[in-house]
């Protein structure tokens, strides 16, 4: 391109390359500086994309100067194509109007920020930054393609708007896919998108973010479809999204993230459909604390969490746990207010979920609190029994609470033992050796009856008759059950002291 070539506003912009200087086209006016209608922005700011093109692959330099391409305030007319282009210096277009979609695909550039600037779109797969990548407050209605893009540093997002809703739905690439493709991109540092809105799906499948991910007041809107897909997502610390809204589905399958995944005040919902997929997990701390009530089902199966904040008030009607490992719940509330959510497994009776409940309550001490579901467990399973069995199970339950209610064992022990002893002492047995038989005592008597391993000499001295007999067989039979419930209760409390 000869020098003569360039329009007064493309001049300066050649002239100040060389030395790194900022060539700002702004006027003051908030109005006249949107770059929203910067399509009717007149030659005065008008920069061809070509002559951008020319500067970053062979403007002159100055010695002594680092040059840099740094504009604000301009409309770019044309498509800048740098389609595997190697630029050395750094880039800075903000506040500017692109009338035509960027395509820097296996670019390599040193820094790029496009704050503030308004792009149909933008092609940039496989590009390489070292450095930050920034499009904070950007306006971009189309598709931004930036899968297996390599940010040595943070990739900005905060604050701009992506896709466009146009009568009740939302837009979508023109080939179907995401509106934000970020699959397989590496960020060396964070990616910042606070207060991001995007109409359509969000893509970050595979990606690799050495920092964490921000993603506080940020929305995801794609009502019906997958709102976020982030498959194998691979974060070095937290994911924030303290009060992320989403309409539409999340999936997080394989993600590992070994500090929080922060969604409280969150408003998550996908009505009819899958709102949370996040099985096979590793997540060190799930925060859904003041969470808004899930619209959706959420899977969490074969997921793996430290620690797990929400109130039972935020998990839908359906949850999935088939296999999910978890050490610690906050807030501590008792048994009874959990034990609902591990009924919500469309899968039906899961002895593992109550399994892990009950080694979350001891851990923290709450031994009761620990029977009580493992009691839940025993009645949850006798659904599944016959008809006979489940017999047996009401019986067990009534008396003895499975075993996990020695103190009303004890009780049942204490009237059985009344009752026999009312019994025997208005009719006293007769003595199998009535010169050798010790004075009747219907105490001890029913007590020999009752305790299995206590002889007091009662019941080998004395044989009731009738129907005293089937008393004394039901007493012996009884008393078994119950002595054994109370001795394992005693045995299980010394041993976890």
């Amino acid at each position: 391109m000869e020098i003569t070539d360039l329009t007064p506003a493309e001049r300066r912009l050649w002239d100040a390359f060389p030395r790194g200087t900022l060539v700002d086209f702004r006027t003051g006016s908030a109005d006249e500086d949107d770059p929203e209608t910067g399509s009717g922005w007149g030659a005065g700011r008008t920069v061809r994309a070509e002559v951008l093109r020319a500067l970053l692959l062979g403007g002159r330099q100055d010695e002594g100067e680092i040059p840099a391409l740094r504009v604000m305030g301009a409309r770019i007319a044309g498509a800048l194509r740098l389609r595997y282009a190697v630029a050395e210096c750094a880039v800075l277009m903000a506040g500017c109007h692109f009338d035509e979609v960027p395509n820097l695909y296996g670019a390599q550039l040193r820094q790029l920020n496009l704050s503030g600037s308004v792009l149909p779109g933008l092609e940039a797969a496989t590009l390489r930054v070292d450095g930050v990548l920034r499009l904070t407050d950007c306006r971009i209605p189309g598709p931004v393609r930036l899968g297996g893009a390599r940010i040595t540093q943070a990739l900005f997002f905060d604050r701009a708007r992506i896709g466009v809703e146009a009568d009740g739905s939302t837009a979508q690439a023109t080939d179907g896919g995401p509106v934000l493709q970020l699959s397989q991109v590496s960020a060396g540092d964070d990616l910042w998108w606070p207060r991001l809105t995007v109409h359509g799906e969000v893509r970050i499948s595979g990606a690799s973010v050495t920092g964490q991910i921000m993603l506080d007041d940020a929305e995801l809107l794609n009502p019906g479809a997958t709102a976020l897909q982030g498959e194998n997502l691979a974060v070095g610390t937290d994911v924030h999204g303290m009060r992320l809204r989403v309409r539409g589905r999340i999936n997080v399958r394989g993600a590992r993230i070994p500090g929080q995944l922060n969604l409280a005040y969150a408003d998550l919902s996908d009505p009819g459909g899958v709102a949370v997929r996040a099985s096979s997990c590793t997540v060190g701390e799930l925060w859904l604390r003041a969470a808004v009530p899930i619209e959706g089902a959420v899977n969490l199966r074969r997921s793996q969490f430290d620690l797990i904040h929400a109130d039972p008030s935020v998990w839908p009607s359906e949850v999935r746990m088939d296999g999910m490992t978890y050490t610690s719940l906050l807030p501590h509330l008792p048994a009874a207010e959990r034990l609902p959510l591990l009924d919500r497994d469309g899968e039906g009776h899961l002895p593992y979920s109550y399994e892990q409940l009950t080694a979350a309550y001891r851990r923290i001490g709450d031994d009761d609190a620990a029977r009580t579901v493992q009691l839940a467990k025993q009645r949850r399973h006798r659904r599944t029994l016959p008809g006979y069995a489940r017999v047996w199970g009401h019986l067990q339950d009534a008396t003895v609470g499975y075993g996990f209610r020695p103190v009303r064992a004890a009780a049942w022990l204490f009237s059985l033992l009344l009752a026999g002893s009312v019994t025997y002492a208005t009719h006293h047995p007769r003595a199998l050796k009535a010169d050798e038989a010790p004075s009747f005592n219907p105490l001890f008597y029913t007590l020999d009856l009752l305790l299995p391993i206590i002889d007091f000499g009662q019941e080998k001295a004395f044989s009731p008759q009738g129907w005293y007999q089937w008393l004394s067989y039901l007493l012996i039979v009884t008393g078994w059950l119950l002595a054994t419930t109370i001795a394992a209760g005693i045995t299980r409390s010394v041993s976890r002291q």
